[in-house]
């Protein structure tokens, strides 16, 4: 299959201007104030297609397939989630690729290697693990673990590493995308670095969507809002961790302030580390009074009463690692047992719905800030 590289003279040239419009000299979208977006329902989005891997984990599912390939995400397509979750960064030569960690790492010659990913060659991104053609052989991958280790990066079920374009074309199309819009946190990107490297992803996107549900969404404040004047056609969701960490950009340390960059700039939601939710959980309040959709991510979503609490408090979406069960718990909460039912489902009839009280859920409300301190 061709790919081709996305150059900024080949996006749709439309009337719209900013505050410094050399910059903006190509734009995707008509002017206008973005609109507010909520989904239809409760939303399960699949954390890198069908889970992200943990290497260092004791639990199979976190190796079961290869994160952010077509396997995973056609995978998670099986259980009736909404969107998966992918992160995008573009290589050196503009082709938008789709990959979590800034940097890879190889081994040649027992030497482990790591290298950018933005300064690779799509020829380069694509020598590293699996190989498409049968009968070649990539580089051994590996990946640093949080305290250090590098680990060799094995799966259960591998699969090659893929393009942003590829994705649109060899995944379900009725399969939504959120698509994470990946840079270093460590770097400072000149504006016009910024435009340049989103308008190449947005090439490809108005390409190949024909449709498909897609949501942007990123930690970097600035991102943000070069996204968003650059097209109103999909919702844009800042992401947070609303407070656990402390960055030198102020914007992104509390879930205040991700509120204040929404409104600001005509974003759609929030994306939230879920404990930030559970910690504050009066800013769901101020969140949906600012018209503005909730989505959360974070270990916590993969244990069923945790959404199933979320779902009670307002928020919008999950984003899982447990895609099959996360999915199958959230239908059984939104699509409960009507009256009389029981007696024509059997006896083996297992419901996965936790019963909670008025009082009992009043009571939760009250103690999950404080558990999740710890």
């Amino acid at each position: 299959m061709a790919l081709k590289a996305v150059h900024m003279s080949d996006v749709p040239n439309l009337d719209q201007v900013h505050d410094n419009p050399s910059l903006y000299s190509t734009q995707l979208v008509p002017k206008g104030r973005a609109t507010s977006f909520l989904p239809p329902k409760f939303a399960v989005i699949g954390h890198r297609g069908n889970g992200m891997n943990m290497l260092s984990s004791s639990d199979g599912r976190m190796k079961a397939i290869k994160e952010n390939s077509i396997l995973s995400f056609n995978t998670a397509a099986k259980f009736n989630v909404d969107y998966v979750e992918f992160d995008v960064q573009v290589t050196k030569d503009d082709f938008p690729i789709i990959f979590h960690d800034d940097f890879i790492l190889t081994k040649e010659n027992d030497i482990v290697n790591e290298r950018r990913i933005t300064e690779l060659t799509l020829a380069e991104f694509l020598s590293c693990g699996r190989q498409h053609e049968l009968g070649n052989v990539g580089k051994s991958l590996y990946r640093k673990a949080k305290d250090g280790r590098i680990l060799s990066w094995m799966v259960e079920n591998d699969d090659s590493h893929c393009t942003l374009q590829e994705a649109f074309q060899k995944v379900d199309s009725s399969l939504g995308f959120n698509i994470e819009l990946k840079f270093d946190d460590y770097i400072e990107y000149q504006e016009h670095k910024l435009v340049h490297v989103l308008q190449v992803i947005l090439g490809v996107v108005f390409e190949y969507a024909k449709g498909r549900p897609i949501i942007f969404s990123t930690f970097q404040p600035d991102v943000a809002q070069v996204i968003r004047k650059l097209q109103s056609t999909y919702p844009v969701f800042f992401l947070t961790n609303g407070g656990l960490e402390v960055y030198k950009d102020v914007r992104r340390n509390s879930l205040d302030e991700a509120i204040k960059l929404c409104l600001a700039n005509g974003l759609q939601g929030i994306v939230s580390e879920v404990k930030a939710i559970f910690r504050n959980p009066g800013e769901i309040i101020r969140i949906k009074e600012s018209n503005l959709s909730l989505l959360t991510y974070g270990q916590l979503n993969n244990v069923p009463e945790a959404v199933y609490m979320q779902h009670l408090m307002g928020v919008n979406g999950v984003i899982v690692d447990f895609v099959k069960e996360i999915a199958e718990a959230v239908s059984d909460i939104t699509n409960p047992i009507q009256v009389g039912e029981e007696e024509n489902i059997g006896e083996e009839m297992v419901t996965k719905r936790p019963k909670f009280s008025q009082l009992e859920l009043s009571f939760l409300l009250k103690l999950i800030p404080e558990l999740v301190q710890y």
